[in-house]
């Protein structure tokens, strides 16, 4: 499961990359400003679909009810499900793509009430209709992802996502270089997105192996299609609670000029590591729960549950602490060029400073939903989301007058710990934590250490950070990497020296672990 994991883990942390060098040229090409916040709210209404259907989310639903199958009826009962399943999704969302487009701008005032009566809502409108065709790409993308994933093949699926910023990028490189005007920039990047997933289907299409994986082709709403249904929706619903959040967030920001921009490249920074960690929890836990809790295999469940939050609490806390202790260095020298100004950088840095508060928590909640799903309980899941929502709307609202975009990043950062404790508390009634003896060791020294180690760095990063008002871009760029390097190496120190890790049994387990296709 380890090798599985940081194979998901590696495909993302590329995609994040490429993510941040794309939103660097998002921030130079647009800057913080009524242009920006209309292609960014059309660029978020996308972008949460996107996560909602690819990132592991649709797994949920259909890798129990796949393998459930194929145990039970066969092979070839399995690949009709899926060819079902395929047909039925991808003419769906073919029918909402074109509905959607109709509601534009019905859609966009709700998302962006503040753009109502402004020339913004129509130029939103505008971004988000040329980006539609992605919806009707992503379709076929979900599901023979999910099941490529089902099948533990988790190397294409993982770095798939790649094309999609690897496409806005080569596009905006041109836009820089030929110094068109942000409106015409945008409008050019919209119409990237639906190209992007053209690309991302051709990829999966052309290298799929097994051709009769889901086969025949049907669209079907049956009994049991209508089943799948109802488990898959609330399914993919939970799994986007990140992102539905900063939606909410931006709908209240939307009433005041750059909030959205400020939130949208904040966040940016968030996902990085809640990518990494959050996506490969959903890809690869999943199955692996499945089958233990199919076998009655309590090993099986408490190991696969035990590695997973181990993997989670160690890589999310110390990059809470990371990105708290060095926002003032790494939101200028990532975003503050072009038409991004220092004013733009400085509040985007404090809402990052909150919302990264979020981060441990938005974690916890990739981690524990697994269990769930594992048991085809994907309404446990989506009421924690939705309580989430409740609070982030509630306290977004309060928050907002006195403190702006910080405000409503600390409404963000309160609704996930709140979903969190929900999902903590339910786990502990309805099945309890299968962690084993390992992990209440482990766990403990994880915190701990990632405590000290931000400590550290946060002393570093006080002394170093006065400097670097004065130095050239490279100079602080080097003193960043510098900095997150002896991080890096503190941490794992601190780690090794205590015995949470043993590096010759890690070597081990990527060597015992299937390969991954």
């Amino acid at each position: 499961m380890i090798r599985s994991i940081l194979t998901v883990s590696t495909g993302t942390l590329a995609s994040r990359l490429l993510g941040f060098a794309r939103d660097a040229m998002v921030a130079a090409l647009l800057g913080a400003g009524p242009i920006a916040d209309a292609f960014l709210v059309a660029f978020q209404l996308v972008n949460v679909i996107r996560r909602l259907l690819t990132e592991g989310a649709l797994n949920a639903a259909l890798i129990p009810a796949w393998l459930r199958i194929r145990t039970t009826q066969g092979a070839v009962a399995a690949a009709a499900f899926a060819g079902r399943v395929l047909g039925t999704i991808s003419v769906t969302l073919i029918v909402a793509t074109i509905l959607i487009g109709f509601a534009m701008p019905v859609v966009i005032a709700l998302l962006a009430p503040g753009f109502v009566g402004q020339p913004t809502l129509q130029f939103a409108v505008d971004n988000a209709r040329l980006m539609l065709p992605y919806l009707a790409f992503a379709g076929p993308v979900t599901v023979m992802m999910g099941l490529l994933n089902a099948q533990q093949r988790f190397a294409l699926t993982a770095f798939s996502p790649v094309l999609f910023n690897v496409a806005l990028i080569v596009v905006m490189a041109l836009l820089l270089v030929w110094r068109r005007e942000p409106s015409t920039a945008a409008m050019a990047m919209a119409a990237t997105v639906g190209i992007a997933g053209l690309l991302q289907l051709l990829m999966l299409t052309l290298r799929q192996s097994s051709g009769n994986l889901a086969a025949p082709l049907r669209l079907s709403f049956d009994s049991e299609m209508r089943g799948f249904l109802r488990k898959a929706l609330p399914g993919m619903f939970a799994n986007s609670g990140p992102q539905l959040l900063i939606v909410i967030g931006a709908i209240i920001a939307s009433s005041t000029p750059a909030a959205v921009s400020w939130l949208y490249f904040a966040n940016r920074l968030i996902e990085l590591p809640l990518g990494i960690v959050g996506t490969a929890m959903g890809t690869v836990l999943v199955p692996a729960l499945t089958r233990a809790v199919r076998d009655d295999d309590h090993a099986a469940i408490a190991q696969a549950e035990s590695r997973g939050l181990e993997l989670a609490v160690g890589l999310a806390l110390p990059a809470t602490l990371g990105l708290m202790v060095l926002s003032q260095l790494i939101v200028p020298l990532l975003f503050e060029h072009g038409a991004f100004s220092a004013a733009d950088a400085s509040a985007t840095a404090n809402a990052l400073l909150w919302l990264a508060l979020g981060l441990p928590a938005q974690v916890l909640v990739k981690a524990l939903s697994p269990a769930f799903f594992a048991r085809e309980d994907t309404m446990t899941p989506l009421l924690a989301t939705l309580i989430g929502m409740v609070v982030a709307i509630i306290a977004a609202l309060v928050l907002n007058a006195p403190f702006g975009a910080s405000g409503i990043a600390a409404a963000i950062a309160l609704a996930a710990w709140s979903s969190a404790l929900f999902l903590i508390a339910r786990s502990a009634a309805a099945f309890g934590f299968s962690l084993d003896n390992d992990a209440w060791r482990r766990l403990p020294i994880i915190i701990l250490s990632s405590l000290a180690m931000g400590g550290l760095l946060w002393l570093a990063a006080h002394v170093a950070l006065p400097w670097t008002t004065q130095v050239h871009s490279l100079a602080r760029a080097g003193l960043l990497g510098l900095l997150v390097l002896c991080g890096l190496a503190i941490y794992a120190a601190l780690l090794t020296v205590s015995g949470a890790v043993r590096w010759a049994e890690i070597r081990g387990a990527l060597k015992r672990s299937p390969a991954t296709g």
